[in-house]
């Protein structure tokens, strides 16, 4: 392994291999991916990416507004920003998997023509620097295998004054939840994921990987390393998932 290591679920794996393994993932599972955020999460996903996209609070008018919406090749939470925000709002979604990035296009080919779709690395993002309003990431920072490096890109891009949102799964914090979550993540996702899918093996190692990311005030350390500034966290439904701010000052 070369370097510092990073995870694949519960695997420790070479970092530069990881981007492949986390491709392969959504490949299989890009068609039903929404679908399966509906089901894994009863709905609330719909209220956690509408906290979100409320904390973006594009200008519903003409005042240009650029967002970065990384990991985010569907187009779903592009989709809500670009409905909550007015004519100068412009939101390019940037993925490194080619078949999310192909479901998201179709899908805003007659709701969302002006949407852009960009083959992208978070950890290498191909725009300039100070080029972003905001820099949004939803339920993807944890298939980074350098989060800080990301981090790091996030905060090159976006302008003075510009608004950093992850929304990520996180810790679950009241008595008795914990342990009901922890028995229907690894018992009842991967056999929805295999019924849906075909593959329950997909949705195993996403379940890993929430376990293996940072709890939230180590993630929001992480994030004022990058030289993100008025860092918070907001834990939503129990600690299930925490949508966390920052800024470039």
């Amino acid at each position: 392994m070369t370097g510092p290591g990073a995870t694949f679920g519960f695997r420790d794996v070479d970092p530069n291999d990881k981007p492949g393994l986390v491709r392969g993932v959504f490949d299989r599972v890009a068609r039903r991916y929404d679908l399966m955020n509906d089901l894994m999460s009863g709905g609330l996903h719909r209220a956690w990416k509408e906290a979100l996209v409320t904390a973006v609070n594009p200008p519903r008018g003409d005042s240009a507004f650029a967002v970065l919406d990384l990991a985010g090749g569907t187009g779903d939470v592009a989709f809500r920003i670009a409905d909550k925000g007015g004519a100068g709002t412009h939101v390019t979604v940037g993925d490194i998997n080619a078949e999310m990035l192909a479901v998201g296009r179709d899908r805003a080919a007659k709701a969302h023509p002006e949407i852009e779709f960009i083959e992208a690395n978070a950890e290498a993002l191909p725009f300039p620097d100070k080029n972003f309003d905001a820099v949004t990431i939803a339920f993807g920072i944890r298939n980074v295998p350098r989060v800080e490096v990301a981090l790091a890109e996030a905060h090159r891009v976006l302008k003075t004054g510009g608004h950093f949102l992850c929304l990520e799964f996180s810790s679950v914090d009241v008595p008795a939840l914990d342990r009901l979550y922890e028995l229907y993540s690894f018992k009842v996702i991967p056999a929805v994921g295999r019924a849906v899918t075909g593959d329950a093996e997909a949705y195993r190692y996403l379940v890993e990987s929430i376990r293996k990311f940072p709890k939230p005030a180590a993630f929001a350390e992480m994030m004022r390393g990058a030289g993100l500034r008025r860092v918070t966290f907001q834990p939503m439904t129990g600690g299930v998932v925490a949508l966390h701010s920052g800024w470039r000052l």
